[in-house]
């Protein structure tokens, strides 16, 4: 079970960057998706998760109009369109793979996780 996430880097505010997140076939292609960030000290967040067909999203509040989810299960793949970047977007951002066929919020719902990239947003 692997999980490689990358696009993490260094932007200044009001940049870009779009994440992506690559699983292995059999982890995921019939399986909710999600990204979740951290920043040292606090605890794991949810950002934004994807129903396996795609058809279902969701988001935090303070990600909404500005981060965009999407798949491409072709690829097996995850993205993370970020716009609008603030520094308290600051943070590690991890994939996860659902425990289902769709996606919650909580850690819990998740079984799968990718490794990390980081997204540092200057002011």
């Amino acid at each position: 079970v692997q999980l490689q996430a990358y696009g993490g880097g260094l932007v200044q505010t009001g940049g870009s960057l779009r994440l992506s997140c690559t699983a292995s076939r059999r982890t995921a292609s019939n399986n909710g998706m999600g990204w979740f960030r951290q920043v040292p000290g606090k605890e794991r967040e949810f950002v934004a998760s994807i129903s396996w067909r795609g058809d279902m999203t969701d988001y935090a509040d303070n990600v909404r109009d500005r981060f965009t989810i999407s798949r491409d299960n072709a690829k097996n793949t995850v993205y993370l369109q970020m716009n609008s970047l603030k520094p308290e977007d600051t943070a590690v951002y991890y994939c996860a793979v659902s425990r289902s066929s769709y996606s919650g919020r909580g850690l819990q719902s998740y079984q799968y996780w990718g490794q990390g990239t980081l997204v540092t947003v200057s002011s």
